[in-house]
Order: structure tokens, then sequence, then C-alpha cells
């Protein structure tokens, strides 16, 4: 008994297909992988630059407030609550600025300097070695 002509058997692929199949997938991994691995640095990095750039809107917004930046004793804290010590903020939002302070990608705290040695203020992340060295991020590079 025949199951039908040979027009309406099912073809499979054969060993050789699958095998050219494997090998393509093979050099596209060894391709793309590389390039895909190199990103999640980068998206830490410009993380990190997002995070800088709301700590330092939100500062700005501090200082129109109450017309100077929290001292570095007051630290990012200030935009959280309102300080208690040192220079008590006249204007100070209900609120506050921040509903928690970030940390950077690597799991550390922002720092902050008021005065910075760069600018008015100096809000900078330590990047991924979590020590002041040549791949910090700051308000002063983040272009």
């Amino acid at each position: 008994m025949t199951y039908g002509s040979d027009k309406h058997r099912a073809r499979g692929f054969t060993l050789i297909e699958v095998m050219v199949v494997v090998v393509i997938l093979g050099i596209m991994a060894a391709i793309l992988v590389p390039r895909i691995m190199d990103r999640p640095e980068q998206a830490q990095i410009i993380k990190a630059k997002q995070d800088i750039r709301v700590i330092e809107s939100q500062l700005n917004l501090y200082r129109l407030d109450n017309f100077n930046y929290p001292t570095t004793d007051q630290g990012l804290e200030a935009l959280v609550e309102k300080p208690t010590h040192g220079a008590e903020p006249r204007n100070y939002k209900q609120g506050g600025y921040l509903d928690r302070l970030p940390v950077d990608p690597w799991g550390n705290p922002y720092q902050f300097l008021s005065p910075g040695t760069h600018g008015s203020i100096d809000i900078y992340s330590l990047g991924p070695d979590g020590v002041p060295s040549d791949d910090d991020i700051g308000n002063w590079n983040l272009q």
C-alpha cells in the first residue's frame, strides 16, 4: 500500500543542510557576541551620566529656592530631607527634591562637593573601580 505519490511526501533537511546552518549561526555568533558583550559597560556609563544630570538639575532647583547649594557636609541627602545642620535652607520644597538618592550603576553612592574643584559644585561617580581615578564620571565631563 502506498500513501501517495512522491510529490506529496514530506521532505526533511539533510544532515549537510543542517550543518551549513549551524556553521553560519556559529560565524554570526562569533561576530556579534563580542559587540553585544561591550554594551553593558557602555550602558552603565550612560546611566551614571543621566543620574548625574538629574541630581545636578535638582541641586539647581534647590539653589533657586534657597539661594545656595547644600554644603559638602549636608551632602546630596539635602535633596531628600531638609538639612538640620549647617546653613538651614529658608524655602525648602515640601517633600524634598528627590524621593531617594540613586546609587551609581556599580552600587556606590554618588559623590558631592560644594564648592567643587571643577566648578561651583561637583557631582560624580567613582566609576567601576570605586576609587578616585581617571574613570570617574562627573558633571564636568558629561559630553
